[in-house]
C-alpha cells in the first residue's frame, strides 16, 4: 500500500527512482510521482501522473537531471486518484518536497488552521498539510523542521522529504508506516519495502516507530523524534534481487503458486527432530514450563493472514489439546478485549508490517500479554514488537495477493502445534505420523501443480459465472474461506463461502444452475456429511465443482488432490483453488498481479 523510494549519492537519480517504483508497483497503487534536485540550480523539479509507473515515465522529460531525489506510488485515501492528488506534494515556493504513506488523523483540523492563515492547498490529500507545516517552520536545520511538523501531526507515517535549501541530505520519519534505509558505498537509499533496495545493496535499516534519520551520500544517523541519538546496526537481506524477478513466468502469481513445492521444503528446513519426533522453532523464546502453562490461544490476522491463523487454531486445538481460535485482528483491537495473561496470542502477517495487526499487538503488549509472530518479512515490525515467533522463509511475493505465503504459514502452524503438541499430551506415534506427512508436502503439492492443464479446462468452463458458492466443513472451511477470496481478489466474480453445515440454514435458497458450487470434500470422518450436502445441492440443480481425494458421483466436475494426513489435507486441498482463480481470471483479462482497488501490504487502517 503506497510505495516510497528515494536516493541521496552520484549517479543519475531518475532512471534509479522509476525502477525502484517498478519493484513497488506490486503494493497496489493508482498514481505515481517523482522530484529530483537539479544539480545546477539547486531547485526541485517535479513530474506526476494518475495510473501506472510506465504512465510516469513517459512523463519524465529527457532532461531531468539530479543526484537526489524522492519517488512515491500512491493509493488513495484523502482525494481521488488524479495527477495533483498524486505525490510528492510541494510548498508554493517549490522548496519543499514530501511523500508519505500513512493517514493524517487531524488532517482536516490543521488544513482549516492553515487555511486560515492564508495557506492555498493544490490537493485533496492528508499529507499536504505535512509540506505546509515544514514550509512554514521558522527553524534552522531541515531535521528540526520536519520535527516540529511532526509534534501537530495525529496518525501513521512513513514520510521521505527533500528541501532545496537543504541539497545535501533527505530527513525521513517513521510511526506505524515502514521505512527502511539502504546502506551503499557513498551514496544512501531509503524505501517502503525492500524490494525497491535489494538491486543496489542488501544493507539495510529498518526503523522504529518514534523514529527519524538523515541520508547524506557519505552516511546516516538515526534519532528519536524527540532528538535523542539512536544506534542503527545494519542487517543483511537474505534475498537477492533475482527473486523479484517473474522467471520466465507470465505472472508474479503463477511464479509463486510454481514455487511451493521449493517454499514449503524451505520452511521445514532444519525444524524437524527425528530422534525426539518434534520439531525445533528457536525464535519462539518460550520454554517448556511456559509452553504447558499456556491455557488458550488466540490467533489474530486479517484477510489471507486471517483464514490460515484459522486453520492454524485447528491444528493447534487438535495436536497440542489448547482451546484455540482465530479472530480478524481489525474487529479485535476496537472491542476492548479481555487479555487473559494464560493466553499465548499469535499475530500473523506476510509482510510484518500490517497496520491492524500491529495496532492489536502493540495493545497486547501494552496490557502484558505474550505475543508470538508468525511473519514472512525478517525485521518488520511485527517481528520486532513480538515476544518471538516463526518466520515462514516463503521468500519474496510480489502478487498482490497471497498464494506461498498463505502455505508456507498454515505450514508453520502445523510446526509450531507439532512443538507444542509433543511438549503436552501429543504422542510419539502421533508426532512421527504428522512429521512424516509434512515431509510428503512439497512433492504432493507438486503432484497438484502438474495437473494445471485440466484446471485451466475447468476454469474456462466456470468463468462465465456471475457469482459461486464455497463451502467446507471443519477443517476445509477456511479452505473454503481462502478460496472465495481468492476468486473475489483478482476475477472479480462474487463469491461467498459457509461452512457445509450451514446450506439449509438460509444459502440454500441461492442454489440454482446459475450459481456454481466449490465443495472441499477431504476423505476424513466428515466424508458423509460432506457428501449429504452435495445432494441437498443437486437436488436443486445446482452445479458442484469438488476438491477431494477420489471422483464424487453427485458433482460435475472433481479436483482430485493427493491424501495425506487428515490434520494437513487442508494445505494441499487450497492449492488447486489458487490455481482456479488464477485460470478463471486470466480468461476474464483482469491484471493478476494488481486487482483493482487493492494493496498487497496494508499499512493503514
Amino acid at each position: 500500500m503506497c510505495g516510497i523510494v528515494g536516493y541521496i549519492g552520484k549517479r543519475d537519480v531518475a532512471p534509479l527512482l522509476l525502477e525502484g517504483l517498478q519493484r513497488l508497483e506490486y503494493r497496489g497503487y493508482d498514481s505515481a510521482g517523482i522530484v529530483v534536485n537539479s544539480p545546477k540550480s539547486g531547485a526541485l523539479k517535479m513530474v506526476k501522473a494518475k495510473g501506472r509507473v510506465r504512465d510516469l515515465e513517459a512523463r519524465v522529460p529527457k532532461r531531468f537531471a539530479g543526484t537526489t531525489g524522492i519517488a512515491h506510488t500512491r493509493w488513495a485515501t484523502h482525494g481521488a486518484p488524479s495527477d495533483i492528488n498524486s505525490h510528492p506534494h510541494l510548498d508554493p515556493e517549490n522548496k519543499v518536497a514530501v511523500v508519505h504513506n500513512g493517514i493524517v488523523d487531524n488532517a482536516a483540523e490543521l488544513r482549516a488552521k492553515l487555511e486560515a492563515e492564508g495557506v492555498v492547498f493544490a490537493s485533496e490529500t492528508d499529507t499536504e498539510v505535512i509540506t505546509h507545516l515544514i514550509a512554514r517552520s521558522q527553524a534552522a536545520s531541515l531535521e528540526e523542521k520536519v520535527r516540529e511538523a511532526l509534534k501537530v501531526i495525529e496518525g501513521t507515517y512513513g514520510i521521505a522529504v527533500m528541501h532545496a535549501d537543504f541539497a545535501d541530505r533527505i530527513v525521513v520519519a517513521r510511526n506505524g508506516s515502514p521505512v527502511i534505509l539502504g546502506i551503499g558505498e557513498k551514496e544512501m537509499l531509503v524505501a517502503s519495502d525492500v524490494a525497491a533496495l535489494i538491486a543496489h545493496t542488501r544493507q539495510v535499516v529498518t526503523l522504529n516507530d518514534g523514529e527519524m534519520a538523515t541520508l547524506r551520500a557519505e552516511d546516516f544517523r538515526t534519532y528519536t523524534t524527540s532528538g535523542t541519538s539512536t544506534t542503527a546496526t545494519p542487517e543483511t537481506v537474505e534475498w537477492e534481487a533475482a527473486s523479484y524477478d517473474m522467471g520466465g513466468h507470465d505472472t508474479y502469481m503463477h511464479k509463486e503458486i510454481s514455487e511451493q513445492p521449493d517454499a514449503v521444503d524451505r520452511v521445514l528446513r532444519g525444524r524437524i527432530d527425528d530422534r525426539f519426533n518434534t520439531v525445533h522453532l528457536g525464535g519462539l523464546n518460550l520454554d517448556p514450563r511456559e509452553a504447558r502453562g499456556i491455557r488458550r490461544v488466540k490467533i489474530l490476522g486479517c484477510g489471507t493472514s486471517y483464514h490460515a491463523g484459522m486453520i492454524g487454531a485447528s491444528l493447534i486445538e487438535g495436536m497440542a489439546r489448547i482451546p484455540a481460535d482465530a479472530e480478524p485482528a481489525s474487529e479485535f483491537r476496537y472491542r476492548n478485549p479481555v487479555v487473559d495473561p494464560d493466553t499465548l496470542y499469535i499475530a500473523v502477517s506476510q509482510s510484518g508490517e500490517t497496520y491492524d495487526v500491529l495496532a492489536a499487538v502493540q495493545e497486547l503488549k501494552r496490557k502484558g500479554a505474550r505475543v508470538l509472530g508468525v511473519v514472512n518479512v525478517v525485521g518488520s515490525a511485527i517481528a520486532r514488537e513480538a515476544d518471538g515467533g516463526v518466520y515462514v522463509h516463503a521468500g519474496p511475493e510480489v502478487c498482490v495477493v497471497s498464494t506461498k505465503c498463505f502455505t508456507n504459514t498454515v505450514v508453520a502452524f502445523a510446526l509450531l502445534a507439532v512443538h507444542l503438541g509433543r511438549i503436552r499430551d501429543l504422542s510419539v506415534t502421533d508426532g512421527k505420523r504428522i512429521i512424516e506427512g509434512l515431509r510428503r508436502l512439497p512433492a504432493q503439492i507438486q503432484e497438484i501443480l502438474d495437473g494445471e492443464e485440466d484446471i485451466k479446462k475447468l476454469a474456462a468452463q466456470y468463468a462465465d459465472a456471475k457469482s459461486m458458492m464455497f463451502i467446507g466443513r471443519v477443517r476445509g472451511y477456511p479452505v473454503a474461506l481462502e478460496a472465495s477470496l481468492k476468486l473475489k481478489e483478482i476475477s472479480y466474480i462474487h463469491a461467498e463461502a459457509y461452512p457445509a453445515s450451514e446450506l439449509k440454514h438460509g444459502p440454500l435458497a441461492l442454489i440454482e444452475p446459475s450459481l456454481p458450487t466449490v465443495a472441499i470434500v477431504p476423505d476424513d470422518d466428515l466424508l458423509e456429511k460432506n457428501r449429504a450436502a452435495l445432494e441437498e445441492i443437486k437436488a436443486r440443480s445446482g452445479r458442484i465443482l469438488a476438491v477431494a481425494h477420489r471422483e464424487q458421483e453427485k458433482a460435475d466436475h472433481t479436483i482430485v488432490v493427493p491424501k495425506n494426513e487428515d490434520e494437513l489435507d487442508p494445505i494441499l486441498m487450497g492449492i488447486p483453488l489458487q490455481l482456479l482463480a488464477y485460470h478463471t481470471a486470466l480468461a476474464l483479462g483482469r491484471d493478476i498481479d494488481k486487482p483493482r482497488n487493492l494493496a498487497k501490504s496494508v499499512t493503514v487502517e
